[in-house]
């Protein structure tokens, strides 16, 4: 079963199964890759189970996929980088699929658009489902028959197959949320919880950084994505940054003072994106006259919020959410601070002051999504997973209710372009000194 864990408000299957992270020794144990292949498998299975055939079909946007693409898509990253190359004498399922399921590898070959995904109403969700058991089969097989030198050979494809999956199993989440707040019905992912997560939310602390060289990126031999590499030396300036997120609460007195409506507290692309969008609120929030709360109770509250469990009262401490790079900005400068860079907020995490890091919201920066010093792209096909994404893109950091259990990492560098505003992305605050 599917929940949202009400401890922390994380997304994650019951129970909780084991992550896709590599430990120290295990780097030649088949079996230990065996057992985390299947459960990021089944994971991702899990949270694809609370929604209908035509749900996994639906695409609501061209920056969202259906459901069922996620599906196909991450098999077939096994079958085109994993089987096809080192597996001796496997089947393609469909060489259609081929065509179908690539994403953005160029080196590959030609693909279906990106925006007419939502089309796919063939193949069916069975024969999808077919063709994960095909492939995980097959890696079954390959791992059971595999001997240490090859094993070595296919571990790094492998591993980072697996992260690539858990990337999608949070855009899973996000892509369907977004396709369900475009239902004037206003369906629920999941059923409302007996009792709310509690926020921890308080009075704002500040932790103060003096400064100075700081090291920053990846460190040591566990797995990491390499836009986190190589580790470098970066010169920080003292600044404060706040020890947890800004709140739906802080957020609705900017909104009540007018924030949406004064353009001297945006980037001059933010501005334009409120105005041509009509932005009055972050995404996914309901002003108390909107139509579409007709049929959900309609309390006193100002604000209802439209989330993994339908509609609710928006609840002042918890994080704020789906807001764009902009609306974090425009905040930040009413509020009398910025945004940090991702170098401060990594410099910052390590303290043990700080809160909410991670489990709630990625939380944008202010630092623009570049390579390090040194980098280099990942070898053979796997080179463009990341490299060519870095221009017109901010990164933000930490990790959301939809991030799978073990798949963040202080270094972990997501990255959106300034506008999004689907994802569980929200902001804290910093301070020059």
């Amino acid at each position: 079963m599917l929940r949202v864990e009400e401890r922390d408000g994380r997304v994650t299957s019951d129970p909780v199964r084991p992550t896709a992270m590599r430990s120290e020794g295990d780097a030649h144990d088949a079996t230990s890759w065996q057992v985390r292949y299947e459960a990021v498998r089944a994971e991702t299975l899990a949270r694809a189970a609370p929604l209908s055939a035509e749900d996994q079909c639906i695409q609501s946007m061209p920056d969202a996929s259906p459901t069922k693409w996620h599906l196909a898509h991450t098999t077939w990253f096994f079958e085109t980088l994993l089987l096809r190359p080192h597996a001796a004498g496997y089947r393609t399922f469909d060489p259609q699929f081929h065509f179908l399921f690539n994403s953005y590898y160029e080196a590959l070959g030609p693909r279906h658009p990106r925006p007419q995904r939502g089309m796919l109403t063939r193949p069916s969700l069975d024969t999808i489902h077919a063709y994960r058991r095909h492939v995980d089969q097959a890696v079954d097989a390959l791992l059971r028959s595999t001997d240490s030198s090859t094993l070595d050979a296919i571990v790094p494809i492998l591993e980072l197959g697996l992260h690539h999956e858990q990337q999608h199993q949070e855009l899973l989440i996000t892509d369907i949320l977004h396709a369900l707040s475009c239902n004037p019905l206003l369906p629920a992912y999941l059923p409302a919880p007996t009792t709310l997560a509690p926020t921890g939310a308080t009075t704002t602390g500040w932790f103060v950084h003096a400064g100075g060289i700081a090291e920053v990126g990846h460190e040591g031999s566990a797995f990491a994505f390499d836009n986190e590499r190589p580790r470098h030396a970066v010169l920080l300036q003292p600044f404060a940054i706040a020890d947890r997120p800004v709140t739906c609460g802080e957020f609705a007195a900017f909104i009540a003072d007018g924030g949406y409506r004064r353009p001297e507290l945006w980037l001059s692309d933010g501005w334009a994106a409120v105005q041509a969008g009509s932005w009055q609120h972050p995404a996914y929030w309901l002003a108390a006259d909107d139509p579409r709360l007709a049929a959900h109770d309609r309390s006193t509250d100002p604000w209802h919020v439209f989330g993994l469990h339908g509609v609710q009262p928006m609840a002042p401490d918890a994080p704020v959410s789906q807001l764009s790079l902009y609306e974090a900005a425009a905040f930040a400068e009413w509020a009398g601070a910025r945004l940090p860079t991702e170098f401060e907020w990594e410099a910052a995490a390590a303290s043990a002051s700080m809160r909410q890091m991670s489990g709630h919201v990625w939380q944008w920066t202010r630092s623009s999504y570049d390579p390090y010093p040194g980098f280099r792209p990942l070898s053979g096909a796997a080179a463009e997973y990341n490299g060519k994404f870095m221009v017109g893109q901010l990164v933000l950091r930490g990790g959301s209710v939809a991030t799978p259990t073990g798949h963040v990492r202080t270094s972990y560098r997501n990255f959106f372009p300034p506008a999004a505003r689907w994802q569980f992305s929200g902001l804290r605050l910093a301070k020059d000194l």
